[in-house]
């Protein structure tokens, strides 16, 4: 049986699975470009480690706006705060090194985490959330990871490495599945 989604549901769908794609390769160019200095917090890294969350804030501003129809945007505004604040705690915390950047990083995983949780919840009649309902408990246990691991006798960025590398394969699988409900759109 083929289900066909409401006109809304498909719009807001067809949206999500564009920037579900978009979030997928940057997460994988960032692990790539990442992993080349993981080792120590220079300018590149300190760079990159800013630029994650401010990625964040843009794609849940472009994920407000294409769900605003479905759905209230009030949990993608917690998280673009959110992100926004640690995009400002990592800029301080890579000047103090990596114990201080995994605690940071590590406490955004985690409110991010549940934020993207409970908005996948809320979404599972659009389909395709799933992935995001995992990859969004998952997230809460690797901050949790992190903050542990920042205590660690010689602590590396390598963790927020393996953390973007199962995000940006729960985003491409989301947008794969998001597909179906798309097809309306």
């Amino acid at each position: 049986m083929t289900t066909i989604a409401a006109p809304g549901i498909s719009t807001t769908a067809a949206a999500l699975r564009r920037l579900y794609f978009v979030r997928f390769a940057f997460a994988i160019v960032w692990a790539l470009v990442m992993f080349t200095t993981a080792d120590h917090i220079g300018v590149l890294a300190g760079t990159l480690l800013v630029l994650y969350p401010l990625f964040d804030v843009g794609a849940a501003v472009v994920d407000a706006r294409a769900s605003r129809a479905t759905s209230s945007p009030t949990l993608l505004y917690l998280n673009i705060a959110v992100s926004l604040l640690a995009a400002l705690g990592l800029a301080i915390a890579v000047t103090s090194g990596i114990p201080g950047v995994l605690r940071v990083w590590g406490a955004w995983a985690i409110l991010a985490g549940l934020i993207q949780l409970v908005v996948g919840v809320t979404r599972r009649s659009m389909g395709g959330q799933w992935p995001m309902i995992l990859s969004g408990g998952i997230s809460v246990l690797a901050g949790g990871s992190f903050i542990a691991g920042s205590a660690a006798a010689d602590p590396t960025l390598a963790n927020a490495i393996g953390y973007a590398i199962p995000g940006a394969i729960f985003f491409l699988i989301s947008a794969v599945r998001l597909g179906r409900a798309a097809k309306g759109a």
